[in-house]
């Protein structure tokens, strides 16, 4: 027996997201679409085969203002707002994973990551036995700043069936040579337009990525810079004046990029405790949806007897 116990948590928007552009407008008997909620479960189910979890928990942004917004108001300012069949497929997955009797997390003021960040750094700090593993499941690249010894992430790499296993080397490897605590400052300085994070004007990728090869962190760059220590006289008169004029830029984009860890949650193991579920009811469900695929998919789902477990975070 394993002395590792697996949580997995559900970057819900993003996979929703990724679902309903990835594939076709298909719909149910009513006439609603459902493809996203089809490409959700597509997804889920290959990891909860996969990856065999003790624990399950989901996590959707509330439709509100986040505390970015109010600090930043033209984060996100940038993105074309989705079409209303997306959205009114959002209430058809939270049912679905309900029959799970999955347990769905959101709050005022805050994004999906936030909760993902907030319940994979207190599950990795937390020295727990036996051994904690956290799984992100999430199309999202931007969480890979979660990744930890004990955290990985689950990536979609290509619409819904392709996906990427993140520990830290495969991150590493990604953006040549760069640690998962490193992307923030990484998007701090090269920014990123998809979220409208402004970034350092003229600072692209590469530029980004050497200097904190060569310095580490933002803080670092910019104290060597106002030392104008033998360090900092080494990097390009042109990159350094634009790492001056964009000083501030950078940290509103730091903050912008910074995952929150300290969400104000409630979250109890014991109501995420994977395996706590009727299959024919789900199946039921499934055919209503005319998924009939995915009733055989679910009959692939290994048994999993919920038990009793004491880990608490909170």
């Amino acid at each position: 027996m394993s002395d590792t116990k697996k949580l997995i948590i559900i970057d819900g928007n993003a996979i929703v997201h990724r679902a309903f552009h990835a594939l076709p407008p298909l719909t149910n008997k009513k006439g609603e679409v459902v493809n996203a909620v089809y490409g959700f479960l597509l997804f889920f189910l290959k990891s909860v085969r996969e990856f065999e979890p003790d624990f399950v928990v989901a996590a959707f942004d509330f439709p509100a203002p986040t505390f970015r917004h109010q600090k930043y108001k033209l984060y996100k300012a940038n993105r074309v707002k989705a079409p209303d069949e997306l959205y009114a497929q959002i209430p058809m997955i939270k049912d679905v994973l309900k029959c799970f009797n999955i347990q769905i997390i959101e709050k005022k003021g805050f994004e999906a990551d936030d909760i993902l960040g907030t319940i994979s750094k207190k599950a990795s700090r937390k020295q727990v036995s036996p051994v904690l593993e956290t799984i992100l499941l999430s199309s999202d690249t931007d969480i890979l700043q979660l990744v930890d010894k004990n955290t990985k992430v689950y990536n979609l790499k290509k619409g819904v069936k392709d996906a990427v296993l993140y520990g830290k080397e495969e991150v590493r490897e990604k953006y040549d040579g760069l640690n998962p605590d490193q992307l923030v400052d990484y998007r701090a300085l090269r920014g990123d337009p998809s979220d409208n994070i402004p970034g350092v004007n003229g600072i692209g990728e590469k530029t980004a990525i050497t200097l904190l090869k060569e310095f580490g962190d933002l803080d670092t760059i910019y104290s060597e810079i106002s030392k104008n220590t033998d360090r900092a006289r080494e990097i390009k008169t042109g990159v350094r004046e634009k790492l001056l004029a964009c000083k501030e830029q950078a940290y509103v984009s730091q903050m912008l990029a910074q995952i929150n860890h300290d969400v104000p949650i409630d979250f109890d193991f014991q109501e995420s405790r994977w395996g706590d579920y009727d299959k024919s009811k789900i199946a039921q469900t499934f055919e209503e949806y005319g998924f009939k695929t995915l009733v055989k998919r679910l009959s692939e789902l290994k048994d999993n007897i919920p038990k009793e477990n004491n880990l608490k975070l909170w």
